[in-house]
C-alpha cells in the first residue's frame, strides 16, 4: 500500500438541535473533556466539538435525531473507579460489564441516549 492511517483524529456522535448546553455539562462538567472551537464555517450549523488526550469529539446536529444504541465510542480511562463515583454523583446509570478480558468497562449513555463504553485495561 501507498499509504497509512495513521491514527483516530475524532469520533462524532449525534444529538437534537440547540442541546449544545446539555454536551457542555456531561462532556466538560462530568467526563473532564476541554471544549474546542469549531471553525467558523461549522459553527452555522450547531453542535459542539471537545478534545481529550490527543483525540476529539465531535458532537453534531441530526434531524430527525435518533441515538446510537449499539454503534458506539470506547474511551479508554485511568480510575475507572474514580470515575464511577463521579457518574454516581451526578446521578448518571451506566451498567458494569466483565465480558471483555484484561479489562474493566462499563456503559453508560450521554444525554441524548448514545451509548459509550468506557474501559480501564488492567
Amino acid at each position: 500500500m501507498t499509504f497509512t492511517v495513521k491514527r483516530l483524529d475524532h469520533v462524532q456522535l449525534a444529538a437534537p438541535r440547540n442541546t449544545e448546553d446539555e454536551a457542555r455539562q456531561f462532556f466538560k462538567e462530568v467526563l473532564g473533556f476541554t471544549e474546542i472551537e469549531k471553525p467558523e464555517e461549522l459553527k452555522k450549523r450547531g453542535g459542539v466539538w471537545f478534545e481529550f488526550g490527543d483525540s476529539q469529539l465531535h458532537i453534531g446536529v441530526e434531524e430527525p435525531f435518533a441515538p446510537a444504541k449499539k454503534a458506539h465510542p470506547a474511551f479508554e480511562v485511568t480510575n475507572l473507579e474514580a470515575l464511577m463515583s463521579r457518574l454516581d454523583r451526578f446521578n448518571i446509570e451506566y451498567q458494569q460489564d466483565d465480558k471483555l478480558p484484561g479489562a474493566k468497562r462499563i456503559y453508560t449513555n450521554d444525554p441524548f441516549g448514545n451509548r459509550l463504553e468506557i474501559l480501564e485495561w488492567m
